[in-house]
Order: structure tokens, then sequence, then C-alpha cells
């Protein structure tokens, strides 16, 4: 294969690609995280507003801090994983980190995920709370409602026995009971128990209709209550007038329980039987008096057996349950959505998906600088260096040019000579014995050739 061709293969490798693409991605990394971090702080300050008190400027500046203070925690803790834990290649350091990150996430979600859950749900939590209450005080209402007109079902058995009793008193009248007819003692008698149960009656019928107004006073303030549910205005406010409402529906559930008349319905049918007192007959004759007394103790028996049917009556309403009404407790919109926190998942999914997505691109990046890591990253051609890199390059070519000629022009110098050692004279080399023999003629022998 040609270089050219070698070379742009090896330019196209999927290292090099993954290279390339977190260089160009990384500023797309941070700026991501910036505006998750800022929308998480923003989402904290609409939830953290609503938990503080004081006066307004104290309550902005608190929840600004707050809030500004969750944004940069979270850019700096999602920042520091992106830089080191995709670096990171032993077993224990993946598992530190992947801890440290566990610990933080669960640190981000206690700051400012349930704040932004109450941002996102809080309206709605509050208005699921009142729905509730609704739900319940209607109940109790109902129920009260019921206890106090169960009394009513008596009242056609007290009508029947005072009717019983006049139609008696009108028999004696004629002598049906007796044989003797006038307006004796039998008579006045069955008239008493017929108007003491006519009375109790009227009681029964008067209660009825106050009931029916409490009653008819309780629905309208449900009906004002679920108006405030349904309405579009601030949360806070419909929730007071919502708690006025509710201290009214309970004064009345209160009345409905006292005006029950099943307590006077007890107390008037013991009185029937333990207050009876039979009368003397009245008979002139002997045979007519016995009649008489014959037809008091019957009537006697008759008041008994009526007396013990409506206390028996009355003790199965009075034994019914008091009614404890539920008592409205006023919740924040943190509060409402941690209370009712099955009911708003999507909402706390999204708050806490606002905090925690940049841990997916945490895992992104381990993912791909393992796989970098894994097939190898070729060696770096001009193709894929950066300007920066090309001027660096250029210089450092520049240095070892101008190294290399200093170097060149310098003189060369021998490497067995010191340059330090100093000239010395040349010394005559000795010459041999035999050859100082040869050219050297002696004094005497000189003169004599002369």
């Amino acid at each position: 294969m040609p270089a050219p061709a070698a070379h742009l293969a090896s330019a196209r490798t999927p290292s090099v690609l993954l290279s390339n693409g977190v260089n160009r991605l990384e500023g797309t990394l941070k700026l991501t995280t910036a505006i998750l971090a800022l929308a998480a702080g923003v989402y904290t300050y609409l939830g953290v507003r609503e938990l503080l008190n004081g006066s307004p400027t104290t309550v902005f500046f608190a929840a600004v801090i707050y809030s500004v203070a969750v944004s940069v925690g979270i850019y700096a803790f999602w920042v520091f994983m992106m830089q080191f834990m995709p670096h990171v290649t032993s077993l224990v350091g993946r598992l530190l980190m992947g801890g440290c990150m566990l610990l933080g996430s669960l640190m981000i979600v206690a700051m400012s995920s349930w704040l932004n859950a109450s941002a996102l749900a809080g309206a709605a939590a509050i208005q699921q709370h009142l729905a509730i209450t609704v739900q319940n005080y209607t109940r109790d209402l109902d129920r009260a409602n019921s206890q106090a007109i169960a009394a009513q079902s008596l009242l056609p058995d007290i009508q029947l026995a005072s009717s019983r009793f006049a139609k008696l008193a009108e028999a004696e009248r004629a002598g049906s009971l007796t044989g003797t007819s006038g307006s004796g003692t039998v008579v006045q008698l069955l008239a008493q128990m017929s108007t003491q149960l006519d009375g109790l009656g009227q009681q029964v019928q008067e209660s009825g209709k106050r009931v029916s107004a409490l009653y008819e006073q309780g629905s309208k303030s449900l009906a004002k209550m679920r108006e405030l549910i349904s309405d579009r205005g601030p949360i806070a406010t419909r929730s007071d007038a919502f708690a006025t409402e509710s201290l009214n529906l309970m004064g009345v559930i209160a009345n409905l329980q006292q005006t029950s008349v099943a307590p006077a319905v007890r107390r008037a049918a013991t009185s029937l039987s333990a207050s009876f007192i039979a009368p003397a007959a009245s008979g002139r004759s002997g045979d007519l008096a016995e009649r008489q007394t014959a037809v008091v103790g019957k009537v006697e028996g008759a008041i008994a057996t009526q007396a013990a049917s409506l206390a028996d009556a009355a003790d199965k309403i009075l034994a019914l349950p008091r009614i404890e009404p539920t008592r409205y407790q006023t919740l924040s919109p943190a509060e409402a959505v941690l209370r009712y926190a099955g009911d708003f998942i999507p909402s706390w999914a999204g708050a806490i998906s606002i905090d925690l997505m940049p841990a997916v691109l945490v895992l992104i990046l381990c993912v791909v600088h393992a796989a970098i890591r894994r097939e190898g990253l070729p060696a770096v051609s001009a193709s894929s260096l950066t300007a920066a890199d090309l001027v660096a390059a250029m210089q450092v070519a520049r240095e070892v040019e101008d190294a290399r000629r200093a170097a060149e022009s310098r003189p060369t110098i021998a490497p067995d000579v010191p340059a330090a050692t100093p000239a010395l004279e040349p010394q005559p080399a000795p010459a041999p014995a035999a050859v100082a023999d040869e050219n050297v003629t002696s004094l005497s022998s000189a003169r004599v050739g002369k």
C-alpha cells in the first residue's frame, strides 16, 4: 500500500475517530453541564423560596444564595467526574470513583431534587391535599348527618303509639274497654299517654328540621371548598380560604352530633315506664272500679312495652361511634410533594433527571475512553494536529536546525593531542654506537694527515 493511503487509513481508525469526537465535544459537555446546573438552580430557588420565612428581601437573597451554591456544586461535581473518572483504569479506582459518584448523586437529590419536584408539582400536590381533605370532610358530614337523622326513624313508632293510645281513649269513651261509656280514669290515662307521645314526636320533627338546616350549611361549605380547589388563583391564598371553610365545617359537624334527638327519646322512654303511677279507679260502683283497675294494669303493660321498644331503638343510635372530624393541616409545597410522592412520580423523575443527567455523559466518556485504550491510538499525523501543535512542532524543528549549524561551525580538534599541551623543541635522537665509531676521526690522526 502506498504511504499516503496507509497514512489515510490509519487516520480513520475507530480510536482516532473516537478521540477526535471527544475533543470536539469537550466544549459541548461543559456547556450542557452548565445549563443543567443552571436549570437545577432555578427550580431549587422556586422550591426553597416557599420554605423560608421573613421579609421578602431576606427570603429573596437567601433563596438566591442557596440556589447559586447548588448550581456551582452540581457543575463542579460533574466536571470533576468527567475529567477524572474516564481515565481511571484500575478496578479499585473504578469502584472508588463509582462510590464517589453515587454519594454525590445522593447528596444532589437531598439538596436539590426534592426542591425541584416541589417547584414542578408543589401546587398540584397541595391541590390533591385539599381534594383529599374535602373527601374526608364529606364523609364526616354524611356520617354526622346520618347519625343525627337516625332518630327520625323513631318518629313513625312514636306517632303510631300516640295514635293507638288516642284511639283507645276514644273507644273507652264509648265503653269499649270497661263496658261503661264516659270519660273516666281510663280515658284520662290514655289521653295523657297520647299527649306525651305527641310532644315527643314534635321534638323529633323539630330536630329533623335543625339537622336539615345544618346539613345544608355544611354542603355550602363543601361547595366553597371545591370551588377553591378548582380555582386558578395563587395556591397559598386558596389554601388559607380553605382553612377558614374547614373550621366552619367542623363546627357544623359538631352541631349535628349535638342536635341528635336520640338522647331525648331515650330519656322520654325511661320516663314513660319508670314514672308511671296507676290512678285510682273513679267508678261509683265496685264492679266498675274493678274493671277500670284491670284496664289500667293493661295500659301500664302496654306503656312499658312501648317504652322498652323506644329505649332499645334509642340505645342503638347512641351506640354509634362519635365522629371526630378531620382537622385540616396546612402544608407547604415541599411537604405536600413528599407526602404524596407516589402520586407525582413523573414530576419526581423530571426533577431528578435534571440533576443526574450528567451521570449518563460521564458513563459515555468512560466507555469511549475504554474503547480508545483497547484499540490503541496510532502515531500522531499531520492531519490530526491542531494549529497550535503545528506551530510548536515548527519551533522545535528550528531549534534543532540552529543547534546543528552551530555544531558544524566549530573547528575540529584531534582526539589524540590535548589542546592545552604546550609545544616542545625537537630533541636529536641518540645514534647507535657502531655508527658513531665510523663517522668520528680521532684528533691525533687528523694532525698527522696535515
